[in-house]
């Protein structure tokens, strides 16, 4: 074998230090920013010199896919307080292995006052553990006088989620209240998520009807992903997957949520639908009805939910496979069994779960299992959904054994926390 001259040592060296730099550089670039309610954009984004919320998530700042932006506890109040007002907007641009993050600092509450808006460009956005909402809803009337869904009268921001773009984004256990509208879902936004979020009291009433849903949504490329969401109340639908004969209502998997005492959950419009998959969810006081005015759709599966005191319509579907599913109209007979308990667990986050519970005899309580979730000694809280900062409707260290948990009524669902001691 010929020897290496100089040169080609010296070549290869070259090489395999830009290599092994390359590595290097790229473990680099995921670098952790930090954000205050007092932050400056002119400063540096550390610790010691955080950034405000606008220009960090507007894409004003140097943020590299793969980075993370702590948040750190306080009210963000978007100055712009006019009906038309987009609220704090999301400009960042991550890749599919490397998303950026948009995190509440652990154990912080983080409330965003006005409404998040994410617009083009964003891809590979994952925003964790925000609250959204807009206070003048506490202190104005939720009643108007002016009918339709756009009144010039409502006069405070429209707030809530509003997704008009991006890929690959993920909404990771966010509480979306008091809004007038949760989440607006919209086309632009492909292979996209929401998971585990909280979404109760959005809307308005109005002499027509009520407006303002939990969840907006249109879709037509890419599947949009709604799961393990907890929905209630409000003026409006649950869930408006819905458009005119010129909107696309396509793509859906609908899976693990928890939808009770709301409005009607749609998934239709006027187009023909398609790939519509409505699985192990869990409706109580809530109609499910796939189909609107479409003089037909083409294909949906719903298997495995639970529908109490509600009504399951599938409209003119061609093809339906509809298996698993328990309904129970209002004023049935309830299962014999004393109880039934579902736990499901978070994707994203090993220390949440949601627990429903389903109290057929009204017991005053209900033996609630863990075992699949929590390990022995761990600290648990199970927390009211519509009060996820408070004070535990329950808590202790897990021994092992079922917790007993109190009920009232018939039905119950509830955040469960857990933390190590």
């Amino acid at each position: 074998m010929r020897p290496a001259n100089k040169r080609t040592v010296w070549l290869c060296a070259i090489v395999a230090i830009a290599v092994i730099g390359g590595m290097g550089a790229e473990r680099a670039w995921a670098h952790e920013w930090y954000v205050t309610s007092n932050g400056r954009p002119q400063n540096s984004g550390t610790r010691e010199s955080p950034w405000d919320l606008e220009s960090a998530l507007g894409g004003r700042q140097k943020i590299d896919p793969g980075d993370t932006i702590w948040i750190s506890g306080g009210s963000y109040r978007f100055p712009d307080r006019s009906l038309n007002s987009p609220g704090f907007t999301v400009r960042l641009v991550g890749e599919r292995d490397k998303p950026i993050h948009v995190r509440a600092i652990p154990g912080e509450r983080v409330t965003i006052d006005g409404g998040l808006s994410v617009v083009s460009p964003s891809d590979y956005v994952w925003i964790w553990d925000l609250e959204i909402l807009v206070s003048e809803n506490f202190t104005m009337s939720r009643e108007l006088s002016e009918p339709g869904s756009h009144p010039q009268s409502y006069g405070r921001p429209w707030g809530g989620l509003n997704i008009h773009a991006g890929k690959g984004c993920k909404y990771i256990n966010l509480v979306i209240h008091d809004n007038a509208q949760g989440v607006s879902f919209w086309r632009g936004a492909t292979d996209s998520e929401l998971h585990g979020c909280i979404i109760f009291d959005n809307g308005w009433k109005a002499p027509d009807r009520g407006h303002g849903h939990a969840i907006y949504t249109q879709n037509e490329n890419g599947i949009k992903i709604i799961s393990d969401c907890i929905m209630t109340g409000g003026f409006g639908y649950t869930m408006h997957a819905y458009g005119s004969e010129r909107a696309f209502v396509d793509h859906y998997l609908v899976q693990g949520n928890v939808a009770y005492n709301g409005g009607t959950f749609l998934i239709g419009g006027g187009r023909p639908s398609r790939d519509i998959r409505v699985l192990d969810n869990v409706f109580y006081n809530v109609n499910l009805q796939l189909g609107y005015s479409a003089p037909f759709n083409e294909d949906c599966e719903v298997r495995n939910n639970i529908l109490v005191n509600g009504n399951l319509a599938i409209n003119r579907f061609r093809q339906v496979v509809q298996e698993g599913n328990l309904i129970i109209p209002v004023g049935a007979p309830r299962p014999d069994e004393a109880a039934r308990v579902i736990l499901r667990r978070n994707r994203y986050d090993p220390m949440r779960a949601h627990v429903i519970v389903f109290n057929w005899k009204k017991s005053a309580t209900v033996d609630v299992p863990l075992d699949s979730f929590a390990t022995p000694g761990m600290i648990y809280r199970f927390m009211d959904p519509r009060d996820v900062y408070g004070r535990p409707v329950l808590q202790g260290q897990y021994t092992g054994q079922p917790v007993r948990l109190p009920m009232q009524g018939e039905f119950g669902v509830w955040v469960v926390l857990l933390r190590q001691p």
